[in-house]
């Protein structure tokens, strides 16, 4: 008879996990709620304590740290001195391990109490993942509740081979590796501001890509707490590489404005159009109005409902991707006409987005790592007006638009925003001036009449060049950061044309 070890606290279908392991002629063992859930389900198993001949200790910090629970996981079966060594001192082989660790991760949402928290880190549970995977060769080592009914059938078909245990030992070390990670991750957050000596970046596979950016590259696309599998639905066709990392910008940008229905056209990488209106077919037109030709083979990110008319209109034009809130049946319908387009939703009215804490970056060499940037609340609302003619309402939100726009858009970025809607942008530049020019060289090559727009600059504007040009092309409102050493030029420059300037006093560089 083979034995089998269960210590589970996520306990999703161990009882009939369990159940069937008795069919199969193993005998379990099991521990503390794990062994109260089986005898309430009338599950015959044996508690651990019986087998290491010493009752839990320390309130439970200690229960399976024993050398009859190690030695019968670690001692291999191929080695006769260890199977002698395994029978003089009454060792009985333990064949499967089914073990996941303690919830550290609920725990540190729900509560702040240090000393619960410290309860709550599994200390025997690793250690028999750990020594299962290392004997993968003699035992099945099981961590993930959704592998049940796959190592079930791999035992009674005799198909446990050993690259089957070897996957699964891959896995049991991934499953103690993110745990460890989390646990060190969060004491740092805790401690050392989130930047300590070590810093872990943890993600689970959701899918591969057919390539990464480029076809002699690799890729998958990994996720952070499940946001992926839990929000993101593909409706039609598959997201490349470059897709996914489009569709990230496109979502950041008309998500940025809370439960407004926003449209936004993004282009390798950078917005190409944006408009927020009611009407989300409307939105759709005035944000293709910035620059059509770029927009085609876009990724479009919808803020809302893609309806048939939304459908429709899109669908006069070549989109490789459409994302959104959702998508109606009537509207995939639509698209459905289209072969090479893709379509994407988050199964809500809205986009959903993760708003992840941290952002990094690889470099060559390593990565940097910081804190998530992010426009505050009222940053728009609590600048500071520098100029003596005060923009009007309508004004300031075209310039939060612009200023929100802009601070997801590559540097050195300028945006012209009018009516609620992007009419110029300039990014991706090593001159200031250079952005400021080139948005209203393409705007003007549009038709584009941007009298009377806003402008917003993702960091100060060094000269008084840049206002100059805005100042001929019409602009009434301006905000930026402020903070240059000719701040007083820009400031009369704005003044000299009747513009309204505000200083937010926050950067928002993107590289």
């Amino acid at each position: 008879m083979k034995r089998a070890l269960l210590s589970v606290s996520d306990k999703s279908n161990i009882v009939e996990f369990a159940r069937t392991l008795l069919d199969l002629d193993y005998q379990i063992v099991s521990t503390g709620g794990t062994y109260k859930m089986l005898r309430d389900n009338g599950v015959d198993a044996i508690e651990i304590d019986e087998v290491t001949k010493f009752p839990e200790m320390f309130d439970g910090r200690v229960k399976t740290l024993n050398p009859f629970i190690h030695g019968g996981i670690l001692h291999r079966r191929d080695l006769e001195s260890h199977v002698q060594t395994a029978k003089e001192h009454g060792i009985v082989g333990i064949d499967l391990v089914c073990v996941n660790l303690y919830p550290f991760k609920a725990t540190i949402e729900r509560t702040d109490d240090f000393d619960e928290i410290i309860e709550n880190i599994d200390i025997g549970g690793p250690a028999m993942v750990r020594s299962a995977a290392k004997n993968f060769n003699d035992v099945l080592i099981v961590t993930d509740p959704g592998d049940y009914s796959l190592v079930l059938s791999a035992v009674e078909t005799g198909s446990d081979t050993v690259e089957f245990r070897r996957s699964l030992m891959i896995k049991a070390y991934e499953h103690t590796a993110a745990y460890d990670s989390m646990i060190a991750n969060y004491m740092n957050g805790r401690f050392n501001n989130g930047m300590g000596e070590k810093q872990f970046i943890v993600g689970n596979k959701v899918m591969d890509t057919r390539y990464g950016e480029n076809p002699h590259q690799k890729g998958a696309l990994y996720e952070f707490d499940s946001h992926f599998t839990k929000n993101f639905t593909t409706l039609k066709g598959e997201a490349s590489f470059n897709n996914l990392t489009d569709i990230s910008g496109a979502v950041r940008i008309a998500a940025a404005f809370g439960d407004e229905g926003a449209v936004c056209i993004v282009k390798h990488g950078n917005p190409c159009g944006f408009a927020i209106r009611e009407d989300l077919t409307e939105a759709y037109t005035e944000a293709l109005k910035c620059d059509p030709v770029s927009a085609f083979g876009g990724v479009v990110a919808v803020n809302g409902i893609v309806d048939r008319e939304l459908a429709e209109k899109m669908n006069e034009i070549f989109l490789e991707v459409v994302v959104a809130g959702r998508i109606t049946p009537e509207a995939q319908e639509v698209f459905g006409r289209k072969k090479r387009i893709k379509l994407f939703e988050y199964g809500s009215d809205r986009i959903v987005l993760s708003n992840d804490s941290t952002d990094f970056k690889h470099i060559d060499g390593g990565f940097v790592c910081q804190d998530a940037d992010a426009v505050a609340q009222n940053e728009v609302a609590d600048a500071k007006l520098v100029t003596k003619r005060e923009a009007t309402d309508a004004e300031l939100k075209d310039a939060e638009i612009a200023y929100r726009v802009a601070a997801l858009t590559k540097s050195n970025c300028v945006v012209y925003v009018k009516d609620a809607a992007m009419v110029a942008v300039g990014m991706g530049m090593t001159s200031r001036v250079d952005a400021a020019q080139c948005a209203l060289k393409k705007a003007r090559a549009m038709g584009l009449d941007v009298r009377g727009s806003a402008l917003a600059s993702e960091a100060f504007f060094p000269f008084r060049d840049s206002i100059d040009a805005a100042a001929e092309a019409g602009v009434k409102t301006v905000i930026e950061p402020g903070g240059s050493i000719r701040d007083d030029e820009v400031i009369a420059a704005a003044d000299e044309a009747g513009m309204a300037l505000y200083f937010s006093g926050v950067r928002h560089f993107l590289h």
